[in-house]
């Protein structure tokens, strides 16, 4: 039987990863025309006008707006939400979790961040939309293993189905006169971007000297409560060290094929993210998925993927090890190519029809356990 899909989200055009990836998988799993619609989340200076594939939109300032969305989502077999702390009004947007009790059919929630160090609210709020749902994604084993072990849930329920990635292997690999290292991402506090200006200074004795791209626009909700503070202190910092010639700011949100063409043109992707908290990077799915050896700092989903991976890690705020990681990439004779090869074992479970699928198989399931008579009642 053919399943439908309600999906609970930020969506485009709002700009953040949460909507990127839902965006991706509500089309991967609504292809050959099964029917889906999304539950759009906006917050105040959102564009909330209307979307294609938008059946219903749940603003901040709606009183008991969770109401009207729960409604919508019940219009289909399956709801799949994504969870992060504040995307949902109410305090850590807990009032995401009345609206997962109150839905009449099975849902999935994906969970974006399982923090080490909860508060106490987060970690009972964590452990209720946990109960209240009828299954739940991780990206990473390691963010499974943080749930199961810090909150109290039913591990019964925890499934770690990855990030999906686009195959940007189609895209032919452009390449510049000089090694082109690459960081993409929404900017702000804690991108780390300010080791790689520092990294990049160590690494002016090659010849020849590596240019730095620095893609993306600030993050809106830094933009909103900070301006543009760290990219100005990006670009003093850069003159100070002397390479602001060899880096690129580049403030634009890009679609998919621009992207491609983007990531393809790097040596390089650099991930100096500062949290060790990080258990799900997009950006790092979308690194290995397009074959480009990776340095990332030590976060946990890159220590996952790229330990004995197509990467190399570092520590944390720590521009002699980036550069030193870098350095070995562009020189060692084959080792780039070696971490390229290491990603085709990867790949095939990573891109976005098998993440889907894998998605679809968890609906088939849920949709299996149902009592007979709420199935017969399904339209």
């Amino acid at each position: 039987m053919a399943r439908t899909y309600g999906f609970l989200s930020t969506h485009p055009p709002t700009q953040c990863g949460l909507a990127t990836f839902n965006s991706a998988l509500s089309a991967h799993l609504t292809e050959g025309g099964l029917y889906g619609g999304i539950v759009r989340v906006v917050a105040e200076g959102d564009d909330s006008r209307p979307v294609p594939g938008v059946a219903h939109t749940w603003a901040h300032g709606e009183p008991y707006g969770w109401e009207a969305a729960a409604s919508a989502l019940d219009g289909f077999d399956v709801a799949v939400v994504q969870h992060e702390y504040g995307i949902y009004p109410g305090q850590d947007g807990q009032d995401v979790l009345p609206l997962l009790r109150c839905l009449t059919v099975p849902s999935i929630v994906v969970l974006h961040t399982v923090l080490t160090r909860p508060g106490p609210r987060q970690r009972r709020l964590l452990e209720q939309i946990v109960a209240a749902a009828g299954a739940v994604v991780t990206m990473t084993g390691t963010a499974r293993d943080r749930l199961l072990a810090g909150y109290h849930v039913d591990a019964g329920k925890v499934s770690v189905i990855p990030h999906g990635a686009a195959d940007h292997s189609r895209v032919s690999a452009g390449r510049h006169l000089r090694p082109h290292l690459l960081t993409w991402g929404l900017l702000g506090p804690g991108k780390g971007v300010e080791w790689a200006l520092h990294a990049l200074a160590l690494l002016a004795d090659l010849t020849p000297t590596p240019t730095y791209t620095v893609a993306g626009k600030t993050h809106p909700k830094v933009l909103e409560h900070q301006g543009e503070a760290y990219r100005d202190r990006l670009h003093r910092i850069g003159a100070r060290l002397g390479v602001s010639a060899s880096v690129r700011y580049d403030p634009v949100y890009r679609d998919n094929t621009s992207l491609s063409r983007l990531i393809r043109s790097a040596d390089v992707v650099v991930l100096p993210y500062d949290s060790p908290e990080q258990v799900t990077s997009g950006v790092l799915i979308e690194a290995v998925a397009a074959g480009i050896p990776i340095v990332a700092t030590s976060f946990p989903h890159a220590v996952e993927l790229l330990t004995c991976g197509p990467g190399l890690l570092v520590p944390h705020k720590d521009p002699v090890a980036l550069a030193a990681a870098v350095r070995r990439i562009l020189t060692e004779p084959g080792l780039a190519d070696d971490l390229v090869d290491r990603t085709r074992a990867l790949l095939p479970a990573l891109l976005w029809p098998a993440v889907a699928a894998r998605y679809d198989d968890l609906a088939r399931c849920l949709l299996a356990d149902r009592p007979p008579a709420v199935v017969s009642a399904l339209p």
